[in-house]
């Protein structure tokens, strides 16, 4: 007997189950594979893709899909082929997510790039609550944006977004491979949801183009035409991972027979005292042949509908690669591919497999991408943040040299110093926020030596007590001084 949903695997433990496929979710994975393990069944599951389910702590899992540990090194050398350092991580605030952006963060690591904010999303929050979250994420100095979602949670932040102007020009989304399957699978995607995530870059697993996969495809497509299935049948890349997954369990369990194997199950005390209460078991029994069929599907080396079915030593399959998409108008534009073999290519991986591996800067490319705003100029990644820190400038407030500079009020200043110094500013590919204060009596010459001697002072005193101070320069004047590391300069003579 072979199962597959989450209840009946915990009703069927004094059963004879023999191999479990699913289940779908990361979160439930962890949660079945520890009873996999006590009954020594493999479980096959072509969705959970959270890199910690690893064969070390869970030894009978098998991962038929691709591991999230190489969608996030993906995500990380897409990041660093475009010269950005710094991203804000949005995620659903469970297993799978925060773990995926735990290897996220250790990939952009290898790379010197990091995650400098984090904003973890409830699925059961609130549009008001998401918005919250994405304008404290929009405050900070990153436009670079990497979202890690399920798909209705996912479509509602890019609803949110749009809403609040953070899908415009500037910004850029990378998205795991949650939007591609959504696409794929519904084709009756709104308009609205459809213009939220325009210029967005999402990743699709790559599965290699085959005669096996064309004929499935096809058999797919005339199925739902015949049977009327509503929309949310369409066929995404977990589909065709699925269908190989029954296929090599078929191949496992034909293997097994063949090798003398038989079906029976044996009674272990120990373990089912330790369930019978919390599973409400009369007795757990273990299946004999648990620990050859495993090591038998785990050396099935064939080809289906997805690709390559064989596992390298880690249990993951070879050639893990993905497709990577950039949304625009109404479907997906194909950029390029990612392998772990060769990095970034805008040839398929396969064609590479044969040749030495080349992962140099030169070797590595993409194709001209359509970012949000409907623009090609690739964005700059990055904004002063609305909670940083302006540049305080000190004017000095004099008697004389008033065509230089002229203190005319509070916030008014003119003369030619000013206007050197506006016009450098302004010919600067980004903004710089800045504060210019009146810094002298306009009587008396104010001396620099002074209003150094009160910047050492002031960084001094910070670093004893981590506070910020106010120094009053004159009963007129005051110059402020924020955090150590602060720049303030003297304009003017």
């Amino acid at each position: 007997m072979i199962i597959s949903l989450f209840p009946t695997a915990l009703g069927l433990m004094d059963g004879e189950t023999v191999a479990i496929i699913g289940p779908e979710t990361s979160a439930t994975a962890h949660v079945v594979s520890q009873i996999a393990d006590e009954i020594h069944i493999p479980m096959l599951s072509f969705g959970a893709t959270d890199p910690t389910l690893s064969s070390l702590q869970y030894p009978f899992f098998v991962r038929t899909t691709q591991n999230d540990l190489f969608q996030m090194a993906a995500i990380a050398e897409i990041i660093d082929y475009y010269g950005w350092r710094d991203v804000t991580a949005i995620y659903v605030d469970d297993d799978h997510g925060r773990n995926g952006i735990a290897a996220l963060g250790d990939k952009l690591a290898e790379r010197r790039c990091r995650i400098s904010h984090k904003a973890p999303i409830s699925p059961s929050l609130s549009r008001e609550n998401i918005r919250n979250e994405l304008k404290t994420a929009n405050s900070e100095e990153s436009r670079i944006f990497v979202l890690l979602a399920h798909a209705d949670w996912g479509l509602e932040v890019f609803r949110v977004a749009q809403d609040i102007g953070m899908t415009g020009s500037g910004y850029v989304w990378l998205v795991t491979d949650w939007l591609a399957s959504t696409f794929d699978t519904n084709s009756s995607i709104s308009p609205e949801a459809i213009g939220g995530v325009q210029g967005a870059i999402t990743l699709r697993m790559h599965t290699p183009d085959s005669q096996q996969k064309t004929k499935f495809v096809s058999g797919w497509s005339k199925l739902i035409t015949r049977d009327k299935m509503v929309n949310g049948t369409g066929l995404n890349t977990y589909g065709l991972y699925a269908y190989d997954t029954v296929w090599l369990l078929a191949y496992g369990i034909d293997a097994f027979f063949k090798q003398g194997g038989n079906i029976s199950f044996s009674q272990d005390p120990k373990v089912t005292e330790q369930h019978r209460g919390k599973l409400k078991v009369d007795e757990v029994r273990i299946f004999n042949g648990g620990d050859l069929l495993l090591h038998i599907i785990l050396q099935v080396n064939t080809t289906g509908v997805a690709g390559p079915i064989k596992f390298d030593s880690d249990r993951n399959l070879i050639h893990p690669a993905y497709e990577v998409m950039n949304v625009n108008g109404k479907g997906f534009k194909r950029i390029g591919y990612w392998s772990n073999y060769s990095g970034l290519s805008v040839v398929p991986p396969e064609t590479l497999y044969t040749k030495p591996p080349n992962r140099s800067s030169l070797s590595q490319e993409l194709e001209s991408v359509i970012w949000p705003g409907q623009t090609k100029q690739k964005p700059r990644g990055w904004v002063f943040p609305e909670n940083g820190r302006q540049l305080r400038i000190a004017v000095p407030n004099h008697v004389i040299y008033h065509e230089l500079v002229s203190v005319k009020g509070a916030d008014s200043f003119s003369g030619y110093c000013i206007d050197v110094f506006t016009a450098a500013l302004s010919s600067l590919p980004y903004a710089v926020p800045y504060k210019l204060h009146a810094f002298g009596d306009g009587i008396n010459k104010p001396k620099i030596s002074e209003l150094l001697q009160l910047i050492e002072a002031g960084v001094s005193i910070k670093k004893k007590k981590k506070k910020i101070y106010s120094f009053n320069l004159t009963e007129k004047a005051a110059i402020f001084l924020s955090e150590p590391l602060s720049i303030l300069f003297y304009l003017g003579l």
